[in-house]
């Protein structure tokens, strides 16, 4: 008899349809789990690299994306990258200043300064920005400066940060833990200009004013871009600061103390171990706990595990079969 294999498209929209209950309860409500499915199936069929990555890395970054109340791929507010068989959800600087706007206290813009334009700008007392773009360039290799400027309401004089291209590469090369595989640089560097208009904006963040959603999303933002595991606690977005050699895979005790109900974390970026027999028996019946009394679902469990270690697929069956004990 011949099995039929399940197509990766239609794996996902049966895993998040099973999930979306967790999805509306961390959604705002002005978006609906329908909507963020169907966003989370349009990103996933345009990146061939997105549809090998682990289901519950997927489910674990559309999460992310609805607690920060922004929609995948939709002008530009985030977008879902895979990261070496990982899916991790990234801000776009779009979704900073959509954040920042509907906050109400403070307007802020971005741009980049191509070979050819026109372009002054200075600081002090009465700072200011000028730039009149020319005919553009073919690749971010054409950019020369990015720019952010904020400003508060009410207020005389704007916040700007200026920043050249060759900033922008060193400050990738000082804060990247990823190496190859940073979003940034991935197809010849075709997110670069996004990310480079993003880190200059986040600088001129810190001088305004700020709702929980754009702080969150400013932490987001800056674990992603250093590659970084965190997890989003509440109102909170703790990040995991410790080097890759600290070890710590697998540590329950570490994990639950900034891992609670309705929380997400995001994969580690580097090249992870994978979870021994012994230290899954090690871990089995304190993670059982997690499950049986309902403080995580099971994609959100797995998500937490795997900020540390990868889980073989017994062991990902193992932890759904806890959620099912009393079927």
């Amino acid at each position: 008899m011949n099995q039929v294999v399940a197509s990766p498209a239609k794996s996902l929209s049966t895993f998040l349809d099973k999930y979306k209950g967790q999805i509306a309860n961390a959604l705002p409500k002005h978006i609906s789990p329908d909507r963020m499915v169907r966003l989370t199936m349009t990103a996933f069929s345009q990146n061939a690299a997105l549809q090998k990555c682990d289901l519950h890395s997927i489910f674990g970054s559309v999460v992310v994306a609805a607690q920060l109340g922004l929609e995948i791929g939709v002008g530009g507010q985030g977008y879902l990258v895979p990261y070496g068989g990982k899916a991790q959800f990234v801000p776009g600087w779009q979704g900073l200043v959509d954040l920042v706007s509907r906050a109400g206290r403070a307007t802020v813009w971005t741009g980049a300064v191509y070979i050819g334009d026109e372009f002054d700008w200075a600081l002090g007392d009465a700072p200011f920005i000028r730039h009149k773009p020319g005919a553009g360039g073919d690749s971010w290799r054409d950019i020369t400066h990015v720019y952010a400027v904020g400003r508060v309401n009410g207020s005389q004089y704007p916040v700007i940060e200026v920043w050249t291209m060759d900033k922008v590469v060193k400050h990738l090369n000082k804060f990247n833990k990823v190496g190859g595989r940073h979003y940034a640089l991935e197809k010849n560097g075709q997110n670069m200009e996004m990310y480079a208009r993003k880190v200059v904006l986040l600088q001129v963040l810190k001088y305004m004013p700020k709702s929980i959603e754009v702080q969150r999303a400013m932490d987001v933002a800056t674990a992603v871009d250093a590659g970084k595991p965190f997890t989003i606690d509440g109102d909170m977005v703790v990040i995991d600061d410790r080097d890759d050699d600290q070890g710590g895979a697998g540590d329950s005790s570490s994990s639950s103390t900034t891992s609670t109900a309705g929380s997400s974390a995001a994969p580690r970026g580097g090249d992870l171990p994978m979870c021994t027999p012994e230290n899954f028996d090690k871990n089995k019946a304190a993670w059982r706990q997690q499950i049986v009394d309902k403080k995580k679902t099971v994609a959100e469990l797995v998500a937490m595990i795997e900020t540390r270690q990868l889980l073989t697929e017994d062991q990902k069956l193992t932890i759904d079969s806890w959620a099912h004990e009393n079927d």
